[in-house]
């Protein structure tokens, strides 16, 4: 049901976590299936467990390149921006609904925090600009941490600490959880890159391994597993692994598993006719934090840095809630907190209402403040596979749509010496190319790679896919930075002689 529910979602534009919810809720004790489940703790641990892989799967699709410059303004946003969410949220809940300030607070705390699956799911379909999407994918895999801790003391059955000792509590899981995150990717990438595994299926198993013990450790050491994981992950991405599309492939299998798995559990654990009476209290809470709290926690924060306003109003709108609150409500309820079935009933409502509203409507904002970015030319899907006992590595290149490798020919691809094109698959046909073959779109190569210029290999490959035959020398893509000659010592020159025409082997060329 769910897996048919993706694809019904895909076409009305609906989030799927609704429909997993309503399947859950069907299935429930005030549904057809007549299933009564309360069991709020257990609820909590797996949805923790699904949150763990679903950050895993976010980590090991956030790019580097994209993520890097908005930094600085998803850590502010993940701290700063909670900090100002937090209270104005909380605000209007007490003063507008009524409920009393640890109430209100908590409410505050669990939904200032922005869903990693939601974000990564919705993101992802819309061609927005690599700032804006970088912005929004580290502030949702960030914020979980000070937030968890802020629910955390929120709940807790004594008073509250000072703030400020508060404040220095965030601050020192997050960095316990940064360094652990880093180190245990860094670790986990160089022994994934240096020892050959027996099978390539073990790889996507051993990532996700990896990414599971950066959290276990992070946690361990009292602090942020959820950043820990994220950053983890973030480092295997990137680290250019064997089988790196096939890792990424399972790890989003796994991630859509967590996500059925994790709404199915939470429609199972509200209670649908309780939802009446607090409706209209979560309608008025959620619109005080879609319209005022998270507005002005994205001017506040971004004020420092030089961002378009019509970034800043998607930002304001794209701050997406979903499964983390609802599992963060759950967290009163634990702790037996007054009020707490009330704090999940309206959280839940909130999150389904809002999540109805804000998802669909992201793709006509953007193109309403001419922010979808249709014309960037798409990334290359290269995967690796070892060539252990040659000390090489076979490449394979998929073309895309929009990939500015279309039209160039064979030998203006300019690959390092020790790098060749050694075929070419074309509408279900395959040949050997000669230097003067034109790829198009569509076109998948092989290309192998000795060991020493692998690197250097798939770096020329991308930037050619971004920049096209004159990569390098217009400042696209940089074909220096793709194959320096330090690394290489040479390249194979368009238009030189040394092959015939139609000849697909390697052209020698002296140093």
């Amino acid at each position: 049901m769910a897996v048919a529910a993706v694809r019904i979602s895909s076409r009305s534009g609906l989030p799927s976590l609704l429909l997993y919810l309503g399947i859950g809720v069907a299935i429930g004790q005030d549904g057809i299936g007549n299933v009564a489940f309360d069991n709020a703790e257990l609820t909590q641990v797996i949805g923790y467990a699904a949150l763990v892989v679903i950050l895993a799967e976010g980590g090991l699709g956030t790019k580097w390149k994209e993520i890097k410059p908005a930094l600085p303004a998803a850590v502010v946003l993940s701290t700063v921006g909670v900090a100002v969410s937090v209270g104005i949220t909380a605000a209007g809940a007490h003063y507008l609904v009524g409920l009393d300030w640890r109430q209100a607070l908590i409410i505050g705390a669990v939904v200032s925090s922005t869903d990693a699956a939601a974000v990564f799911s919705v993101l992802r379909k819309v061609p927005l600009p690599s700032r804006v999407t970088g912005v929004l994918e580290a502030e949702s895999g960030f914020n979980d941490a000070p937030v968890v801790i802020l629910v955390v003391a929120f709940s807790t059955a004594g008073p509250i600490d000072h703030w400020y000792v508060l404040v220095g509590e965030i601050a020192l899981e997050l960095a316990i959880g940064a360094a652990v995150g880093l180190a245990v990717g860094f670790v986990g990438a160089y022994g994934l890159r240096h020892v050959a595994l027996p099978a390539s299926g073990l790889y996507p198993i051993a990532v996700m391994a990896i990414a599971v013990v950066a959290y276990a450790a992070g946690a361990m050491a009292h602090g942020s597993g959820f950043l820990a994981v994220y950053l983890a992950s973030m480092v295997l991405g990137n680290a250019k692994l064997p089988h790196a599309p096939a890792n990424r492939g399972f790890a989003e299998g796994l991630g859509w598993i967590a996500q059925i798995g994790m709404f199915v559990l939470l429609g199972l654990l509200v209670t649908p006719h309780e939802l009446v009476h607090d409706f209209w209290p979560a309608v008025v809470i959620g619109l005080v934090l879609t319209v005022v709290a998270r507005p002005t926690e994205v001017l506040v924060s971004l004020l420092p840095f030089r961002i378009p306003w019509q970034e800043k109003a998607l930002m304001s709108w794209a701050g997406l809630r979903g499964a983390v609150p609802i599992i963060l409500a759950t967290i009163p309820m634990v702790s037996k907190i007054e009020g707490s079935e009330r704090i999940f009933n309206i959280v839940f409502v909130l999150v389904v209402v809002y999540t109805l509203v804000q998802g669909p409507t992201l793709p006509y904002l953007a193109k309403a403040l001419k922010l979808r970015d249709s014309t960037e030319a798409a990334d290359l899907g290269v995967e690796s596979a070892p060539l252990e006992r040659l000390r090489g590595h076979l490449l394979s290149v998929a073309i895309p749509e929009r990939s500015r490798m279309h039209g160039v020919e064979v030998a203006e691809l300019r690959l390092p010496a020790g790098a060749a094109v050694t075929l070419v698959v074309r509408e279900d046909a395959s040949f050997v190319p000669g230097p003067a073959t034109v790829l198009r779109t569509g076109d998948e190569l092989l290309v192998v790679a000795t060991d020493p210029v692998r690197d250097a290999t798939e770096r020329r490959l991308r930037a050619v896919g971004q920049g096209g035959k004159l990569a390098g020398w217009l400042g696209t893509g940089g074909a220096t930075a793709a194959s320096p000659p330090a690394a290489t010592g040479r390249f194979h020159l368009p238009g030189s002689g040394g092959q015939r025409p139609g000849h697909g082997g390697p052209r020698k060329t002296s140093g």
